[in-house]
């Protein structure tokens, strides 16, 4: 058995492990990350872009060292890498996705809002995105719910199981690292528009591929709606990326998203992207049987490209 047919056999059963288990409740690695980076940061922080640069190197190169690092454990006899490295790959896999923790998020926010309890809605919208939720009534928060649910599912999931089909264990670990720098740092405002700039821009680019794939993926699923409503409004959004998903989510649920968001303050006023309603409550639930179809979907595909590079 080849290490690359290892590597997909790998993928696809992190892939299902996610499905099945979710994120461990207690020492999530990415959790880990995120201390050790929150340390960093005090020590390296200043006000510049050569800071932000230093501080991005050091954890993503860390993160990229440390997938190496496993690897070549793995690689030591080549009995080892038949029998040991595709639950390897399996274990870094699983620990990089997101894809069933977004899925539940997404339902118990459907559930809050469901029962009418707008308090817990707007508690537990800090686990989807960064938007203020103060005063945001019930179809708003589902709008910001279904925006979250497409943006991310090609952040945790579609985009850690393309990089690990071409980077492998590397690929997983590096990526994860720099999606949640810039969770972490990647924002315009007073703070982190110098510090944070190298984590936003190095996150796009690494997201520029998945995010098109995500895209596609959807309007697979979604048919010619989708596919028009991808084509003519996924430019139309501030990031580079989030666009696709979103716009390609709109027109498979036939639903309009974009508009005013409030975050930390600071009022953005995006673009609508696609010719339907208003987001209701009830869309959170299809907009996460979406994600959920597409994140397999992007299972198949990065177990074939991981197969195919030989």
């Amino acid at each position: 058995m080849s290490s690359m047919r290892v590597s997909a056999e790998g993928l696809a059963l992190g892939a299902v492990l996610d499905a099945v288990l979710g994120d461990p409740r207690r020492g999530h690695p990415v959790a880990g990350f995120g201390r050790v980076a929150s340390r960093v940061e005090r020590a390296v922080y200043r006000d510049s872009r050569t800071a932000g640069v230093l501080y991005v190197g050091l954890l993503v190169g860390g993160a990229g060292l440390a997938g190496f690092a496993v690897e070549r454990a793995c690689r030591g006899s080549r009995p080892v890498t038949a029998r040991g490295s595709w639950p390897v790959t399996a274990v870094a896999t699983w620990a990089v996705l997101g894809g069933t923790s977004l899925g539940r998020e997404g339902s118990r926010m459907a559930d809050a809002l469901e029962a009418g309890d707008l308090e817990a809605a707007r508690a537990r919208l800090g686990h989807l995105c960064a938007r203020d939720p103060e005063g945001l009534k019930a179809d708003e928060l589902a709008r910001a719910t279904v925006e979250s649910v497409a943006e991310n599912t090609s952040d945790a999931a579609v985009a850690p199981l393309l990089w690990g089909a071409v980077a492998g264990v590397p690929g997983l670990f590096v990526y994860r690292a720099v999606n949640t720098l810039d969770a972490m740092v990647g924002y315009r405002n007073a703070r982190y528009e110098r510090f944070g700039w190298a984590a936003a821009r190095l996150d796009d680019a690494m997201n520029w591929v998945p995010a098109r794939v995500t895209g596609a993926l959807v309007a697979l699923f979604g048919g010619p709606d989708a596919w028009r409503v991808l084509l003519r409004d996924g430019g139309n959004h501030p990031s580079p990326n989030a666009g696709r998903c979103e716009a390609a989510f709109a027109g498979a649920l036939g639903v309009r998203l974009g508009g005013t968001n409030a975050y930390g303050g600071l009022v953005e006023r995006r673009p609508e992207m696609g010719d339907g309603r208003a987001p209701e409550v009830r869309d959170i639930r299809r907009a996460v049987r979406l994600s959920a179809g597409v994140t397999f979907a992007a299972a198949g595909l990065a177990a074939v490209v991981a197969r195919g590079r030989r």
